[in-house]
């Protein structure tokens, strides 16, 4: 599956304290049918010992995202991905080294990286990155260390650099048209979609919103 950036649009990241009424693959699949562009499978509370659960949870999400076209990016586990078949890795700062994550890679898997400052975004362009990831623009509960980014960061990230930048951090219906005039190529969103009451709707409206902005 080649890399576009209107995979971006409207990019939904897991999270499995939002679980329960349904599972995290009926969430998934109810994003999917709202419109979601892209998935990220993150996983932060499975570590090595857990590897044969992770890639077999990997292996039935990207079964799913396939069947709608939408690639699947693996969180910060590159292993997972390349095992389970996804389409990309997500690294951030604190995470493996860009460049290090591209060579382990290869050429044709998408490589995310997480950018806060334009020093950050330009060093991961030159490492091979696909897009960046960039925030927190509205604070998030997901990441309560998550220092809010403002608007104008925003901006001069999107300008520095050639390759797509998706915002992330808080965005929910109530906000996501802030991101008006930021230049960013799409949202990536968690609790905005997986703690909506009705996430197959929510997702569809969202994505109204962004291919306005865009």
């Amino acid at each position: 599956m080649k890399f576009c950036r209107e995979q971006l649009l409207i990019y939904a990241v897991t999270d499995r304290s939002w679980t329960g009424r349904m599972s995290l693959y009926e969430q998934v699949e109810a994003a999917l049918r709202g419109g979601a562009t892209m998935v990220q499978l993150r996983e932060k509370e499975l570590g090595e010992a857990d590897h044969e659960a992770f890639l077999e949870e990997a292996r039935r999400m990207h079964e799913l995202t396939a069947g709608y076209g939408a690639p699947l990016i693996i969180d910060d586990n590159i292993a997972i991905a390349l095992e389970s078949g996804a389409e990309g890795v997500h690294v951030g700062q604190n995470d493996m080294d860009a460049r290090e994550a591209r060579r382990l890679l290869g050429p044709d898997r998408i490589l995310g990286v997480t950018a806060k400052t334009v020093e950050q975004a330009l060093r991961a362009q030159a490492a091979g990155a696909d897009y960046l990831g960039s925030g927190a623009v509205f604070g998030t509960s997901t990441k309560p260390d998550a220092v809010p980014m403002s608007m104008e960061r925003l901006k001069e990230i999107c300008a520095a650099v050639t390759i797509p930048v998706v915002a992330i951090g808080g965005i929910c219906l109530e906000n996501i048209g802030r991101l008006t005039g930021s230049g960013v190529a799409g949202a990536a969103i968690v609790s905005g979609i997986f703690g909506a009451e009705d996430i197959e709707g929510t997702t569809r409206r969202l994505m109204e919103v962004m291919q306005k902005i865009r």
